[in-house]
Order: structure tokens, then C-alpha cells, then sequence
């Protein structure tokens, strides 16, 4: 039973959680685009952007909390992830790469550029440098275990800066809240931009690297996740409010003149705040609302840098694409590349003078359909369609597209259309009968065609126990073995040497038979490989099998081996017995190493191992 000191220590954990969970959200978008949407839509329009930014958060962790219920253990939730987020890999890392960049481009362009600071040429490059350098400090000084209390540290600044700016300004920093504000129901650029907020930010957090890295750190230190994204939304919610009453505050105070006009002459007031304060002359008002959008800007950066180190460094271990075999590890796993991809693009980005709401589009409209696709895969149970690629990838260029007519033409029905489209296309996929995808045919070494099936998305990963196997006609199997799919199958006959003295087949005998299976399983799929002048060799790390049923002599027993899964150093090989009618005598599986042969040190997998499994994974 939980004391009082056990309830309170994990309350405070929770407390800590919700904290960088709340500084992790404030990235550059929630950031800016509050004072952008309440410069145009007053009070109104800070709570339309707050509200389904804050609930997004907090389900997303209430749902992700039952998720890492529905199975025992610290690790249900890692678990989880490593085999949901497999088809999404490239699309997470695409989301927070437009995320940081967003998030450095929005530091840069609203809270130095107004400052007027020359030559740009100059200035630019060493403030896009000096923000990177942050956070790839305090990434590499941080793991996700101890980053709760740096974050602490930060939110304790944060609040200082705030009390510094109410308390300089006063009374007249609530005068904004006087405005009258109505819901602008015949305004269809309110709802342009209302519905795809609304949707881009209920299911955002599903698609961010550094929300799934808490929650699963949360499950294993038994936290609370649903309280903890509790406590993160509203604090979130809170800095966003702060930052939309000053805002307001500006409004009021006749500042309208400082709102820049850009492109397709939209007025664009996320810079507002930093031009009223840097030419009202007070530097303690300044100086507090730098630190401020520093820190709150800082605390994603260094989130962003451990999120994608923890997804190279599982990614890395678990790969099957050859050219990482190629790749020092220590460079795969770094995310200081990334860092400055995402720094090139932010500094050109502020260069060329674009603004927020440009990068805004692909949260609105790309990642949709992923975000809303990964939701309802989270949820669905058995054989499920694969994931079109391709086709979701079309969908969402083509919603980008189309939102950014709507929005340079001022059309914002195409606002809206664009970010519903990829939702409805989403869900007919989720609805539509599963349908087993054919594969191409490939050319067999007898020089004949072999259809292969390729298995859906979710496979089982053994054959269920029941399945008949067509024997083959006597005279006319392959006494190489064959292949049935992924499956490579050696079929046999067992005779009296196979057998021990009750009659039954010797236990030893069926690894036996695995292991000659998978020499003809490597003589089939590498028939060039000679002992002579292999540079490498290749031996077993371990072997299990399980032994289901017996079988006795003159049975007929079929061996089928597949490779089941490999990384940069190992290779898993998946096993199971069968006898004539179907029954399945064992399973098990075996890990494979690679050796130089020359000095016997270990190897990565060599491209020609790679090479002749990859049509068989």
C-alpha cells in the first residue's frame, strides 16, 4: 500500500514531468503564433489557438497512459513503440526537422531581426550559430532522465522573467483583457485558420519524437503520464496566455503601426512585442522578454537534440539498410548533422524574409494524415492494410499545395479543404477490407519465374499450428529446398538413424536438421560463397528451440527457415518443424555473428550478407 511520503514523491515526479513536457511544447510556433492569431482575433482568438493546443497535449498523454496499461511491466510502452512507430521513421524524423527549424527561424526572425542589427551578412550566420550551440550544450549535458531538472531551473528563470515584465508594466498589462472580442462567425479567415488549427494541434504531440521519449521515460519510472501531461498542459496553456495578454497589452497600447505588412498582404505581428520594447527604452522590459523567448525556445531545442539522439541510436541498432554498415556509428547516432540542417534552413529562411505561417502549412496539412493513420494503427488489433507510402505521401503534398492557394489567394475554404482532405483520406484506409498486396516476380537461378506474396503490413510471425502443407509429388521436390514466400523449406523423409531406442526421433536430431537446412538456405541465396577466399566467416551466437510434438521414423518433416530480423552486427534466423499433416513438431530461432577471417575480430554484417538477405526479410 502507498504511504503519504510514496503519494507526495511521486506527485512532485509527476510535477517535474508535467513541467518539461509543457517546455518542450513551447516551441516556436505556440510561441509566435499566439501573438499573431491575438493580434488578429483578440481574446477570441487566443483561446481558439490555446484551448485544442493544451487538450492535444493532454490526450495525448491520457492515451498514450492506457496504451502502456494494457500490458504488465516498465517497458510495456517501449515495447509498444519500437513496433508502431516502425513505418513512421522517416516521418518523425521529417517533423521535428521542420520543428526545430520553425523553432530557431522564429527566434532569429522575431527576436533578433527587429532589433536591426547590421549587416545581416554577419549577424545572421553567428545568431543562427549562438542558438544552435545552446542546444546541442545543453542536449549533450542532459539526458531524458535528468533532463526534468534542468527544465526546472529553466521554468524558475522563466517565471522570473515574467514577474519582471508584469511588474514594469503594471496595471496596463491587463487592459487588453477589456477588449471586447466576439466569436467572428462571418469571417471565413477566422475559420480558415480555426480548422486546421484545430486539427493539427488535437493530434500534433503523436508525431513528436520528444513527447513519446517522456511518456516512455514516465512509464518506466512508474509516473503518472495522464497527470503529468495534465500538470504540462496547463502550465503550457499558462505561458501561452501570459503571452497573449502582452499582446493584447500592445494592442491597446496603439503599437498597431509596428505590425510589418508581407507577403500576399497578410500583416504579420509575431515580431510586435520585440519592437514595442526594444524602442520603449526600458531594458529591464527587454531584457526579461529576451531571456524569456530564450529560454522558453532553448528548453524544445535541447529536447529536439536528446529526442533524435535516443531515435538514431534505436534506429541504428535495429536497421536492415545496408549503407549504415558503410557510416561510422558515432556519426549515425549524432544529431549534430541535423542541427545544422536545421540551422541552414532557419538562418536562409529569416534571410530571405519568410515568415512563420509558412512552416505552420506542413503541421496543418502534410502530417495529418500520419498523425490521424498512427492513432487509429495504435488502436486496431490483427492483420491491418500496409501503409501506402507512397499515396500518403502524394495526399499530403497535395494539401500543402492546396493551402497555399488558399492562403497567397485568400481563399480559406481551400485552408480548410486542405486539412481535411488527408483526415478523409486516412480514415477510408482505415475502413477499407484488407487487401494482401503481390509482389513482383523475380527471376529464380533455374532462370524461371517464382511469384512471391509479400505479406502484409502486421505479420504473424509464425505459421499457426493446423496449417496443411502440400507435399510434393514424389520424384519431382527439389532436394535443395525451395522457397514458399520468405520461408525457405527443406522437406525430408526421417529414417531408423534418426531415431533412439523407444522409436521416437532423438531429440538432437531436430537441430540437426535445422542447421542442415540452413546451410542449404545459404547455399541457395549465396551460391557464390567459398570458404577459400571469404574475407569473413560466419558463426552462431546462439540457438533456441522449443519442441512442441514428437514425430517417428518414415515421416515426412518439412524444415522452414526465414530471416527473421538484423541490425549492424546480428542476424536472426526463424525456424519451425512440421510433419505431413500439418502438425508443428518445434520452433526457435538462432542469432548469427561475423568474424574477419583473418584475425577472427567482429564484423559488421558484410554487404554480401546483406545483399543476399534483403529479398527475404
Amino acid at each position: 500500500m502507498a504511504t503519504p511520503l510514496n503519494s507526495l514523491s511521486r506527485f512532485l515526479n509527476a510535477l517535474l514531468w508535467g513541467n518539461t513536457v509543457a517546455l518542450s511544447w513551447v516551441w516556436g510556433l505556440g510561441l509566435f503564433f499566439s501573438v499573431q492569431f491575438t493580434v488578429e482575433f483578440g481574446l477570441t482568438g487566443l483561446l481558439t489557438f490555446l484551448i485544442p493546443n493544451c487538450l492535444g497535449l493532454f490526450l495525448f498523454g491520457a492515451v498514450t497512459d492506457h496504451i502502456a496499461k494494457r500490458n504488465s511491466g516498465s517497458e510495456s510502452l517501449a515495447v509498444f513503440f519500437g513496433g508502431w512507430a516502425r513505418p513512421f521513421r522517416l516521418v518523425f524524423f521529417l517533423y521535428q526537422v521542420i520543428a526545430l527549424s520553425l523553432t530557431i527561424f522564429a527566434l532569429i526572425r522575431y527576436a533578433w531581426q527587429p532589433l536591426g542589427l547590421k549587416p545581416d551578412i554577419l549577424y545572421l550566420p553567428l545568431t543562427g550559430l549562438v542558438i544552435l550551440a545552446a542546444g546541442i550544450l545543453f542536449g549533450e549535458e542532459f539526458s531524458i532522465r535528468r533532463i526534468k531538472y534542468s527544465h526546472a531551473a529553466f521554468l524558475a528563470l522563466i517565471l522570473v522573467c515574467m514577474a519582471v515584465i508584469v511588474l514594469e508594466l503594471g496595471t496596463p498589462y491587463l487592459r487588453g483583457l477589456h477588449r471586447p472580442s466576439l466569436l467572428p462567425s462571418h469571417d471565413m479567415s477566422f475559420w480558415g485558420y480555426v480548422v486546421p488549427i484545430c486539427i493539427g494541434f488535437l493530434i500534433g504531440p503523436w508525431l513528436d519524437l520528444q513527447q513519446w521519449q517522456r511518456a516512455i521515460q514516465m512509464r518506466r519510472e512508474n509516473t503518472s503520464i495522464t497527470l503529468s501531461y495534465g500538470i504540462g498542459a496547463l502550465l503550457f496553456g499558462a505561458i501561452l496566455l501570459f503571452h497573449g495578454v502582452l499582446a493584447l497589452w500592445a494592442m491597446e497600447g496603439g503599437f498597431v503601426s509596428m505590425i510589418h505588412t508581407g507577403l500576399a498582404g497578410y500583416p504579420y505581428a509575431e515580431s510586435l512585442l520585440t519592437r514595442v520594447f526594444s524602442s520603449a527604452g526600458n531594458p529591464w522590459i527587454l531584457g526579461a522578454y529576451l531571456v524569456f523567448l530564450g529560454a522558453c525556445i532553448l528548453t524544445t531545442l535541447d529536447s529536439g537534440y536528446i529526442a533524435l539522439r535516443w531515435f538514431f541510436q534505436s534506429n541504428a541498432a535495429k536497421s536492415k539498410n545496408p549503407i549504415f554498415a558503410l557510416i561510422p556509428e558515432r556519426l549515425i547516432i549524432s544529431p549534430i548533422p541535423t542541427f545544422l540542417l536545421c540551422g541552414i534552413i532557419a538562418v536562409a529562411g529569416a534571410a530571405i524574409g519568410i515568415e512563420l505561417e509558412y512552416f505552420m502549412i506542413f503541421f496543418a496539412t502534410f502530417f495529418v494524415g500520419y498523425s490521424v493513420l498512427s492513432i487509429g494503427r495504435a488502436f486496431m488489433n490483427g492483420p491491418v492494410n500496409e501503409i501506402p507510402q507512397v499515396k500518403m505521401f502524394c495526399i499530403g503534398s497535395l494539401a500543402v499545395v492546396i493551402f497555399s492557394f488558399g492562403y497567397f489567394l485568400h481563399y480559406p475554404v481551400f485552408q480548410i479543404l486542405a486539412s481535411l482532405m488527408p483526415l478523409g483520406y486516412v480514415i477510408w484506409l482505415l475502413l477499407k477490407p484488407i487487401v494482401p498486396l503481390v509482389g513482383e516476380e523475380t527471376a529464380s537461378e533455374g532462370g524461371e519465374l517464382d511469384q512471391v506474396a509479400t505479406a502484409p503490413a502486421v505479420v504473424v510471425p509464425l505459421t499457426p499450428v493446423g496449417t496443411v502443407l502440400t507435399p510434393a509429388p514424389t520424384g519431382t521436390h527439389d532436394i535443395s529446398g525451395h522457397f514458399e514466400g520468405k520461408w525457405f523449406v527443406h522437406t525430408f523423409i526421417a529414417t531408423y538413424a534418426d531415431t533412439n531406442s523407444v522409436g521416437n526421433v532423438y531429440f538432437g536430431m531436430y537441430a540437426m536438421w535445422v542447421g542442415k537446412t540452413r546451410e542449404l538456405f545459404f547455399n541457395r541465396v549465396m551460391p557464390k560463397f567459398n570458404l577459400k577466399d571469404t574475407p569473413f566467416y560466419i558463426l552462431t551466437r546462439s540457438f533456441e528451440h522449443k519442441f512442441i510434438r514428437e514425430t517417428r521414423e518414415f515421416e515426412t518433416v518439412s524444415v522452414k527457415i526465414r530471416v527473421g530480423d538484423y541490425n549492424r552486427k546480428f542476424v536472426t534466423l526463424e525456424h519451425e518443424i512440421y510433419d505431413s499433416a500439418g502438425n508443428q513438431l518445434g520452433k526457435g530461432s538462432q542469432t548469427l555473428l561475423f568474424v574477419s577471417s583473418t584475425d577472427y575480430k567482429m564484423l559488421d554484417i558484410p554487404q554480401d550478407v546483406v545483399s543476399a538477405f534483403l529479398s527475404y526479410t
